[in-house]
């Protein structure tokens, strides 16, 4: 009898201990459940606002769709103007993460205030300036000298103070030798989509585009590039504002914009990487 009882006491207490062991088991495994939910469920959403020039809106809103189907918690906001505009908005204290110009000018008049983190600042993409009339015109346009005609009566140009393309016209004309009579028929609009619109509807008989922009439309149609050292290239830097809340974040999505699969994209659209 004593070892019968000395047999159950032992296997009760192998028992017990067997069972304590499975419920530490247990334990540990639901903390380490609770553990890797909360490192799954850990990471941070984040906006990041990008103030991009308006001649960028249809390849920027498609990249805009690509990055955030690959980044979860990633929101894009872009928010779209003409690049001296932009400028003003940054050197004013609105939020912002990445500038992208249309110029140098620009982003240049902004690192000189320390309003750009300096390192981060390259030259992304290069672009064409182009004089564009409707599709339908009848004018007989195949230049930029052919402006000067008495047919033309209005001209669509880009504000001249602050956005880049009317900047790049006027160097054009004003190196052809004609500025002054091309300014008396000029209409200037706030940024190179609203003169992009002018000659779509015909509301002027001709305009100064980026070639890129005239791609995105079969209601114009492309007569002549500006004549070669007419202006100087057209460059788009890029970079992270000095304010920015999200450093990293936009630091990785300027570096996509560099990406083989981003350059695929602007390519797409009429852009190339910049050279300089």
């Amino acid at each position: 009898m004593k070892i019968k009882k000395r047999i159950i006491t032992v296997l009760l207490t192998c028992g017990m201990l067997l069972s304590m062991a499975g419920c530490g088991s247990s334990k540990a495994t639901g903390e380490d459940k609770t553990e890797a939910a909360t490192t799954a469920t850990a990471g941070v959403k984040v906006e990041l606002t990008i103030l991009a020039a308006a001649s960028l809106t249809d390849v920027c809103n498609e990249l805009k769709d690509m990055y955030e189907k690959s980044h979860a918690g990633v929101t894009l906001t872009f928010s779209y103007a003409g690049s001296g505009a932009l400028q003003t908005q940054i050197e004013e204290g609105a939020p912002a993460d990445i500038f992208i110009s249309a110029a140098k000018k620009q982003m240049k008049a902004l690192s000189e205030k320390n309003l750009m983190k300096e390192d981060t600042v390259g030259n992304l993409l290069e672009n064409k300036v182009v004089l564009i009339v409707p599709a339908d015109s009848t004018l007989g346009l195949t230049s930029f000298e052919d402006v000067k005609k008495d047919a033309v009566k209005m001209i669509g140009l880009g504000e001249i103070d602050s956005v880049p393309a009317g900047q790049y016209a006027k160097a054009v004309f004003t190196t052809l030798g004609f500025w002054d009579a091309v300014e008396k028929k000029a209409n200037f609009g706030t940024d190179v989509r609203t003169v992009l619109g002018w000659v779509e509807s015909s509301a002027v008989d001709c305009g100064v585009v980026y070639a890129t922009d005239a791609y995105t439309t079969d209601k114009v149609k492309i007569v002549a590039e500006a004549p070669e050292g007419s202006c100087d290239k057209v460059i788009y830097p890029a970079g992270v504002v000095a304010a920015s809340k999200n450093g990293d974040a936009a630091g990785e999505f300027l570096d996509y914009l560099k990406s083989d699969e981003a350059m695929q994209v602007f390519e797409k659209y009429g852009f190339v990487k910049a050279t300089e």
